[in-house]
């Protein structure tokens, strides 16, 4: 087992409090946005023992670090990447590409000679960022598109010019060619709309939701959310195309790629495919480019995919993802009740694992030795050190290949 240093990433829509709080250090009135457990090159963790950054002790030793069978499947580099996320403002409207289309547009922005850190890019990685978020407290999203009819319900009634184009579309195309092209108007340079319109929908939304008309409190809300961070944005508009998703500590969800979506608040585990790749259609001060969001947009109508937990004993469960990159495990042994014994049990899981305690202390326990953890440590278990016992009363989250 090697301690491993999350990397903390200062994005503006952060809590200043969330991630101190959970670490238990002092809030420093900066935005503490994320907290980095992996080996993506752009922001890795460190290994404890050694300085090293967690991808060059993985590269040094890729078959003793992952094991064989995932070295050789993910090109000797670590699958995954575990996060822990704190927004208190919401993130960009955005979307994640395939790995064919990643590795596609990411070999052609290197023959362009854009550096890496260039903020032209739009691909940092050739990988697809499929990614499944795990609520550690309340967490509120949007996510994938309603179908037409049910989005053309919420519009219905409001007198915007903008909000009646967009229901005159989809009245008469109640299909994913409707909402494409809805959705297409709002976003595209050269049809999006004057943001004067935006905020005369989103006042609207606002004063449906202040009266008790609205057909979508949380939609109406989110709108006027949006429309008060940044106002006249195209991806205000879009919101009403949108699923609102709830989420509950222990609820997660899993975001496919193509799927629209923005996490509005909250405080959760994330893990993802290993990849940087976001392409952005508004609601963000950073780069977006909506004409390459739209060639990877799907506007198939579906209901935000929720994984619930298979429960694998009175102590652990499992969130299986539909994907090969990675998967999550819980650990959960309180005091009193069904699991108030603290007898050893064990967690499943193959392969490279990272292990983060949620609540603790937790003692672990591998072939290779013991350490015990608390709230907010981690620690990189190479495949070769087999199963993992863990003793003591707290809650981990662990990330493994499946």
């Amino acid at each position: 087992m090697r301690r491993i240093h999350g990397h903390r990433q200062r994005y503006a829509w952060g809590s200043p409090t969330v991630l101190p709080q959970f670490l238990r250090t002092a809030a420093d009135g900066e935005p503490w946005a994320e907290l980095w457990f992996g080996a993506h090159p752009l922001a890795p963790a460190t290994v404890a023992s050694s300085d090293l950054a967690l991808n060059e002790a993985i590269s040094a030793d890729p078959e003793g670090m992952l094991g064989d069978s995932v070295a050789r499947a993910f090109d000797g580099a670590l699958p995954y990447l575990m996060k822990l996320i704190a927004p208190a403002e919401p993130l960009s409207l955005q979307v994640h590409p395939t790995r064919e289309h990643a590795r596609e547009c990411f070999a052609a922005e290197n023959a362009a000679g854009l550096p890496l850190d260039s903020p032209e890019r739009n691909y940092r990685d050739a990988n697809h960022k499929p990614e499944m978020v795990l609520a550690l407290e309340p967490f509120e999203a949007l996510c994938g598109f309603r179908t037409p009819r049910k989005a053309a319900s919420i519009l219905e009634g409001l007198e915007a010019p903008l909000a009646k184009r967009m229901l005159a579309l989809l009245v008469s195309q109640p299909s994913a060619h409707g909402m494409r092209a809805a959705f297409r108007m709002l976003v595209a340079p050269a049809m999006r709309p004057e943001p004067s319109e935006i905020t005369v929908l989103a006042n609207e939304c606002a004063a449906r939701l202040e009266s008790h008309r609205s057909p979508s409190p949380r939609i109406d809300r989110a709108v006027a959310l949006l429309n008060e961070k940044y106002p006249g944005d195209p991806g205000v508009a879009a919101t009403l195309l949108l699923n609102p998703v709830s989420l509950k500590p222990g609820e997660a969800m899993f975001v496919p790629a193509g799927a629209l979506h923005s996490y509005l608040s909250g405080f959760a585990v994330e893990i993802m495919a290993s990849s940087d790749n976001v392409l952005r259609a508004g609601i963000t001060p950073k780069k977006v480019d909506a004409d390459e969001l739209l060639q990877c947009v799907s506007v198939t109508a579906a209901p935000p995919i929720r994984i619930a937990p298979e429960r694998l004993s009175d102590a652990t469960s499992a969130y299986f993802a539909p994907i090969d990159d990675f998967e999550l495990s819980t650990f959960t042994s309180e005091t009193g009740g069904a699991n108030a014994d603290a007898a050893a049990r064990t967690l499943v899981g193959t392969g490279p694992r990272i292990v983060l305690c949620i609540e603790g202390p937790l003692t672990l326990e591998t072939s290779a030795g013991v350490d015990t953890l608390e709230r907010g440590e981690a620690v990189f278990i190479a495949a070769a050190e087999g199963p993992l016992t863990v003793r003591g009363h707290g809650r981990l989250v662990q990330a493994s290949v499946p």
